[in-house]
């Protein structure tokens, strides 16, 4: 029995697992048949996930890494803002599209923050445009109020300790 209406889920916060709520979420939506998209507002082509690589070889999953990889690593964000940008084109695309029922928009929060992406123009899209049934998961820390506003659930990830700042190395398979 389909639901009388698709979730808004935002996960934000500092803590690490918003993106893997989310992918848990992506596979749990596959294994029950739903048609999933997930777009990467962040991650760039040479940053390779193990949820990417499960999705790809496992799952139907239609998946799109759209970004110019991690902020901090560029003086320029010139081009990080353009591939923002087309990521949101086809955010907007697939969220106005009645063929998905499950959408994730991994780092849009961040995006937003950034002024790369216009937060009220989401909020629009997902309010008058996001065909009733679809679900959608944003994420990102710092999610603005107007999205937090909307949505049905609203996680927020506390960090207590991160491995990163004793000095360890993200794990392949455990943070990445």
């Amino acid at each position: 029995m389909a639901p009388s209406r698709g979730r808004v889920i935002v996960l934000t916060g500092t803590g690490k697992g918003k993106s893997s709520s989310a992918f848990g979420m992506v596979l749990r939506a596959a294994g029950w048949g739903l048609r999933v998209v997930v777009i990467q507002f962040l991650k760039g082509p040479s940053w390779q996930t193990g949820e990417q690589r499960a999705a790809s070889r496992f799952l139907e999953v239609e998946w799109h890494v759209m970004g110019n990889g991690f902020t901090w690593q560029h003086n320029d964000l010139t081009e990080d803002r353009r591939c923002a940008e087309q990521a949101w084109l086809l955010a907007r695309d697939k969220l106005r599209s009645p063929d998905y029922q499950l959408c994730v928009l991994d780092e849009i929060h961040t995006a937003i923050e950034l002024g790369w992406v216009d937060g009220q123009e989401v909020a629009r899209c997902i309010t008058e445009e996001k065909p009733p049934q679809q679900h959608l998961v944003l994420t990102g820390r710092n999610a603005p109020p107007a999205l937090i506003a909307l949505a049905d659930t609203v996680t927020e990830m506390q960090e207590v300790r991160h491995g990163f700042q004793q000095g360890l190395a993200a794990v392949k398979g455990i943070e990445f």
